[in-house]
């Protein structure tokens, strides 16, 4: 895996990695054009003089390795496109770490406030935000401005604790009329530590450890201080 930390250096080793595949397959593609013309003059030489092979499957032969060659070079100049456009998304990757992003994933909880974005039904009349640990058991709910746009958590429950450290998530339940209009995983703002290329794509850490893919990012802002 490649993180931005040292983008240089990973593009240098990723453009150096696309030369030499190109090198090779320049080499292995020469020497297979090699060996199918000696093939070529070895059965033109060994040919039945009174039953001499027809010129058109000669045609049909170049053309069929024609079209192999063809296939090869595109093959590898899509690689290194996509060599290239890897190390350019790196890149622009770096200006995010250190940054705040709105993502659908867990907060990790330290003590410190966090900023919770409800995404309530746009008709409802009454909210709920409801608080899951790591497990997935619900620790806390209580009543919010359904048309807020954001919500601060202060992390302490009903009696005034402080909750323990940890990743929580955060849930929107919608109410119009006494009746649930739906329920939806809210949105929080998350700081970016580090960001990977993996084979499923780029992701995003988070503190705890948190991942996230990079295109499922809302939004991105200065850290709030």
């Amino acid at each position: 895996m490649t993180t931005v930390t040292g983008t240089s250096a990973a593009t240098a080793q990723q453009t150096a990695a696309s030369q030499n595949t190109t090198s090779q397959g320049s080499a292995a593609l020469a020497s297979d054009f090699e060996t199918f013309l000696t093939m070529l003059s070895v059965q033109m030489q060994n040919q039945d003089p009174l039953n001499p092979t027809d010129s058109t499957e000669f045609a049909s032969q170049l053309a069929q390795f024609s079209t192999v060659e063809q296939q090869t070079l595109t093959n590898t100049l899509l690689t290194n496109l996509g060599t290239q456009l890897g190390a350019m998304g790196m890149g622009n990757l770096a200006t995010w770490v250190g940054m705040e992003a709105r993502v659908t994933a867990p907060a990790h909880f330290t003590g410190e406030p966090v900023q919770v974005v409800p995404n309530a039904d746009a008709l409802a009349v009454e909210a709920t935000l409801i608080v899951r640990d790591d497990s997935g058991t619900e620790v806390q709910r209580y009543a919010i401005d359904p048309k807020a746009e954001s919500v601060t958590w202060s992390g302490i429950d009903d009696d005034g604790n402080p909750f323990p450290e940890g990743n929580y998530t955060f849930v929107t339940e919608s109410r119009s009329n006494g009746e649930v209009l739906d329920t939806v995983y809210s949105d929080v703002y998350m700081r970016v530590t580090e960001a990977r290329n993996t084979d499923s794509g780029v992701v995003l850490i988070s503190p705890g450890g948190i991942e996230f893919a990079a295109d499922s990012v809302v939004s991105l802002r200065e850290p709030v201080t």
